[in-house]
């Protein structure tokens, strides 16, 4: 177990989390979320020792050690089994078959045992480094973003492996599907604050959204109530038979709380532009065949079909051929044989992530933009870096500043600047937060064209696939079908059950809670109730509002007629008056005292159906 006491990080004026506070408890596995750039890394690198916090402490146990997966490498035996067999601890140093089998799940083949650390691509050495920490048993693991290098069937295997990891694990990834279907606890950084949640990332967002409504209506409320009680000060201040109701409610409005309004964060807000495709065939693939070695074929003799409202998703292990096939159908590289045979109205979208490559360092987002395309002007090319949350001078930034996440926007956006109707989308989702993630799911699903989309995120082939091309056993392969389907009927052999579709039910689901429609329902009855409530009292109290008016007026008028009899010395008429004046004070001191009763009825009842839909809001799901 760890636990975090009112630890606090800021870089300059910028804060990143304050006060934060929580434990991790004996086999819990906790999914840490946040925006980009909100700290999720940085805490993780305080946890591990190489960061400092601003203030805080953190309690570790003693003989407590903390796993953290290093981006940096540093590998120093011949080859990839012997480095791996580094990450043993001391009392199983001899459990080699450990080695073997994290290698096997985490993608590694039989012959990759014998290569050198060296020879190996970025993304396998970061492999072999997960591969150490997770030989090494440590009480916590730290992973951040450990899908970013793994293919399906390796997401599949350590989503496997570390369901059934007997410490604690602490994970960063934007695939929510992979959090979801692991994680007990959430903990989020938001508005730099951080809690703990017990459930999944979709009863955590729930939650947030529900709190911050309660709180801009909660806002709303008191800026009325703020209103309603200046407007009475301002009226009645000179009044002085008023004066103890004016001063009740001046008190009342020091009192006040003043809640601010939140800010309201910005998430990528686009859609591809569609082009008009008037064909009931968009393309044709006819026996299309491709290897870089002439004795294996990565595809052999693909035939398939492309209608205009695709959605066709590649899937397979890394190294299979899903770039290549996309690189084939983007035009970048030419087949051994067979044909693509494209409709002569196609305008193809192509992005894949080692396109970044392509960015001129020295020119800025907005350059970049604007080139694409010769028919963009300048404000159109401000807009999309606006949506692409490049606003004002963060569009003017050089390409060479950008991160790995904001290059991957840069190439989003390019694709918005030429209306076309076929999308092809090599791993879209990576570098993307979660929020990122769900508004490209959103512009592909109303994008009208075809989607061509190579993808290892389970979540992206549940949303968007109705027709698979799979690469799996040296072969290739079309499924027409959704990936549950796949899974259902074939699968990876992996023997992991995968129904996200339950994975994904609203936790917060009791069979207690009231429905939706009968929740709108008991709103709708609260607010009919407080409104023939109050309507009568409000009436009440506009009529006294112009009685008191009148008869304050009226008694103005008395007090000159008396001054006046009093200086011609009229007896009869100042009697006559002085009962005038002695009634009309018995009225208006009547009303006041009324109007004063009545007023804090209104109040008091406002009050109570105030919180009866706040309570509502709290219980809605």
């Amino acid at each position: 177990m760890i636990s975090v006491d009112n630890l606090s990080k800021s870089f300059g004026s910028s804060v990143l989390f304050e006060n934060a506070s929580f434990k991790i408890n004996r086999r819990e596995r906790v999914g840490l979320v946040g925006r980009n750039g909100h700290g999720k890394t940085t805490l993780f690198k305080i946890l591990s020792g190489q960061a400092e916090a601003d203030s805080g402490n953190i309690i570790i146990p003693k003989n407590y050690r903390i796993g953290y997966v290093k981006q940096e490498i540093n590998f120093t035996e011949k080859t990839v089994f012997e480095e791996g067999i580094r990450g043993l601890p001391e009392d199983a140093a001899s459990h080699h078959w450990k080695v073997e089998k994290i290698l096997a799940g985490l993608g590694f083949d039989k012959k990759d045992l014998t290569r050198s650390p060296a020879d190996l691509s970025g993304g396998f050495q970061v492999r072999l480094n997960l591969t150490k920490e997770l030989l090494s048993e440590p009480d916590l693991l730290l992973l951040d973003e450990p899908t970013n290098y793994l293919d399906i069937t390796s997401i599949r295997w350590i989503k496997g492996f570390l369901s059934q990891w007997p410490r604690e694990v602490f994970i960063i990834t934007h695939d929510r599907g992979f959090m979801d279907s692991l994680v007990t606890h959430v903990l989020g950084i938001h508005r730099e604050k951080v809690r703990k949640f017990t459930g999944n990332t979709e009863k955590y967002y729930l939650q947030i959204a529900q709190e911050e409504e309660i709180h801009e209506k909660t806002r709303i409320n008191e800026d009325k109530r703020r209103k309603e009680i200046e407007v009475f000060v301002t009226r009645f201040r000179a009044k002085a038979r008023l004066a103890g109701m004016v001063q009740s409610r001046v008190k009342t409005l020091s009192k006040l709380t003043r809640s601010e309004k939140l800010e309201k964060f910005k998430d990528l807000d686009f859609s591809f532009r569609s082009k008009p495709f008037n064909g009931k065939i968009l393309a044709r693939i006819e026996d299309l065949s491709f290897g870089y070695n002439p004795s294996r074929k990565l595809i052999s003799e693909l035939n398939l079909t492309i209608g205009p409202k695709d959605r066709i998703c590649v899937i397979g292990r890394n190294g299979a051929g899903k770039t290549t096939f996309l690189k084939l159908l983007g035009g970048i590289m030419a087949p051994d044989t067979g044909y693509i045979n494209y409709h002569h109205e196609i305008t193809p979208g192509y992005f894949e992530q080692t396109n970044v490559k392509t960015l001129d360092d020295d020119k800025t987002i907005e350059e970049e933009i604007l080139y694409t395309s010769p028919d963009l002007d300048r404000q159109a090319a401000r807009n999309i870096c606006g949506a692409m949350l490049f606003e004002g001078d963060s569009a003017l930034k050089k390409i060479r500043v950008l991160s790995g996440g904001e290059k991957s926007r840069v190439m989003l956006g390019k694709l918005l600047c030429t209306p076309i109707n076929l999308l092809l989308l090599d791993e879209p989702s990576n570098h993307f937060d979660m929020e990122s993630c769900e508004a490209l799911l959103g512009a592909m699903d109303h994008f009208d064209g075809a989607v061509i989309m190579v993808t290892h995120n389970e979540m992206f082939l549940h949303a968007i696939a109705e027709r698979l091309i799979v690469f799996k056993d040296d072969d290739v392969s079309i499924f027409e079908g959704d990936y549950q389907q796949f899974l259902n009927a074939d699968g990876w052999g992996d023997e992991i059950v995968q129904d996200l579709s339950a994975k994904n039910e609203v936790h917060c689901q009791k069979t207690d809670k009231l429905t939706k429609k009968e929740i709108r329902q008991l709103r709708s009855s609260i607010i009919a109730e407080r409104s023939k409530s109050l309507r009568p009292l409000d009436i009440k109290i506009n009529a006294l509002e112009t009685t008191i008016d009148a008869n304050e007026n009226y008694l103005g008028q008395l007090h000159d007629k008396m001054q006046s009899a009093t200086e011609e010395n009229d007896g009869p008429l100042i009697t006559d008056l002085s009962q005038k004046i002695h009634q009309c004070q018995i009225d208006i001191e009547r009303d006041f005292e009324l109007f004063e009763s009545i007023s804090e009825a209104v109040e008091t009842k406002r009050a109570s159906f105030d919180l009866k839909l706040l309570e509502l809001d709290e219980i809605e799901c």
